[in-house]
C-alpha cells in the first residue's frame, strides 16, 4: 500500500496480486480449504480516499442521532471505474456487498467508535478476476480507518479482523511484496525475492465465483510445495522458476469457464517463460524476461482477440 495524507483526507493506493503458486492441501473443519500459495503484488492499483464524517462523532447530538451513528448511513462509499470504459464492470456495490463497507462496520463494532467516514473508491483492478482487488481494498480500509479514527489497534489485531472478512486480506496488511501464505491464507511468511518480475495479464469479459471454483476443486493426492519456486526466485533463476508455476484451481476453473481455456491456448502460442491463471480466475498471466518483452507480447495477446490486457511488474 502507498499511503499519503492529503489535507484532512487519507489517500491509499492499494495493489493487485498474482498467485505464482497455489496448491490445495485439504478441506478444513470450518468449510474452507487448507492451501499453500505464493502471492506477489503488482503495480496495478485501486485508490481509496478516506474523509472523516465529523458530524457522526459530535457529542451534542440527540439520542436518536447517536443511535443512527451505528447504521451504515454513517459509512458513505462511492465508486467509479477508472480503467478503459469498454472494460467497465458495470455498477460496483456500495453497500454491505462491498468488503470496504464491511471492514468499516467491523471496526466500529469491535471498537465501539461512533465515527463516520466518506470513502471514494477508484477501481482499476478488474473484478471477479483472481487479482484480489476487493481484498486489497478491504485491507486498505482497515489500515486507513485505524489511523484516521485514531483507534490504536495493533497490527496483530488488524490481521485478526482481516481473517474474519476474507482469506487474502491479511497479505495486503503485512505490507510485503511477496509471501508464502498458508492455512486459508492468513498464515503469512514474507519472501525476500530480489528479482523484479514482469507480466502480461489478460482478463476476459466473463468472471468466476471463487466459491464455485473451490466447490469444484479436489485436494491434491500428492501436494506440491511452493519452496522450490521460492528458492529459484531468490537465486535469480527465472527460467527454472517459470517451470515451477502452479495453480491447482486452474483445472476446475477451465471446467466452469471456457474463456480460461481460450486464454491458456493463446498464451501457449507465444514465447512466455511460463503462464497460468491467477487465484480462482478468470485473469491469466504470462511471465516475461524483460519489460520490453512484456509490452511486445501484450500487443500480440490483444491482437489475438483477448479482452482486457495490460502489463504489470512486481513492486520492490
Amino acid at each position: 500500500m502507498l499511503v499519503r495524507q492529503q489535507g484532512s483526507a487519507l489517500v491509499v493506493h492499494t495493489p493487485a496480486k498474482l498467485n505464482l503458486f497455489l496448491e490445495i492441501l485439504g478441506k478444513r473443519p470450518d468449510g474452507f480449504h487448507e492451501l499453500e500459495t505464493l502471492m506477489v503484488t503488482v503495480g496495478l492499483y485501486d485508490t481509496l480516499r478516506f474523509t472523516e464524517d465529523d458530524s457522526s462523532a459530535s457529542p451534542s447530538r440527540s439520542a436518536s442521532a447517536v443511535s443512527a451513528a451505528n447504521l451504515p448511513s454513517d459509512i458513505h462509499l462511492s465508486c467509479c471505474w477508472a480503467g478503459p470504459p469498454e472494460f467497465s464492470p458495470g455498477p460496483i456495490p456500495t453497500g454491505r456487498d462491498n468488503l470496504v463497507v464491511r471492514a468499516a462496520e467491523l471496526l466500529r463494532e469491535v471498537t465501539g467508535t461512533r465515527r463516520g467516514v466518506s470513502i471514494e473508491l477508484t477501481k482499476r483492478i478488474p473484478m471477479a478476476a483472481g487479482l484480489a482487488g476487493g481484498s486489497s481494498d478491504c485491507a486498505a480500509t482497515l489500515f486507513a480507518l485505524n489511523r484516521l479514527w485514531k483507534l490504536g489497534l495493533p497490527d496483530q489485531r488488524l490481521l485478526e479482523l482481516a481473517a474474519q472478512l476474507g482469506s487474502d486480506i491479511a497479505f495486503f496488511l503485512t505490507r510485503t511484496s511477496a509471501a508464502v501464505c498458508r492455512g486459508r491464507g492468513e498464515i503469512i511468511e514474507p519472501v525476500a525475492a530480489p528479482m523484479r518480475l514482469h507480466f502480461v495479464i489478460a482478463k476476459p469479459a466473463s468472471g468466476l465465483s471463487t466459491a464455485a471454483v473451490f466447490r469444484q476443486c479436489r485436494p491434491a493426492a500428492s501436494p506440491r510445495s511452493a519452496q522450490p519456486l521460492v528458492d529459484s526466485l531468490c537465486r535469480g533463476r527465472l527460467s527454472v522458476a517459470a517451470r515451477q508455476l502452479h495453480n491447482a484451481l486452474q483445472p476446475p476453473a477451465e471446467q466452469l469457464n471456457p474463456d480460461v481455456v481460450r486464454l491458456r491456448r493463446t498464451f501457449s502460442r507465444l514465447p512466455f517463460l511460463g503462464h497460468q491463471m491467477s487465484g480462482s480466475g478468470t485473469s491469466y498471466f504470462g511471465l516475461c524476461s524483460q519489460l520490453d518483452q512484456a509490452r511486445a507480447l501484450a500487443a500480440q495477446v490483444r491482437s489475438a482477440g483477448c479482452d482486457d490486457v495490460f502489463v504489470a511488474s512486481t513492486q520492490p
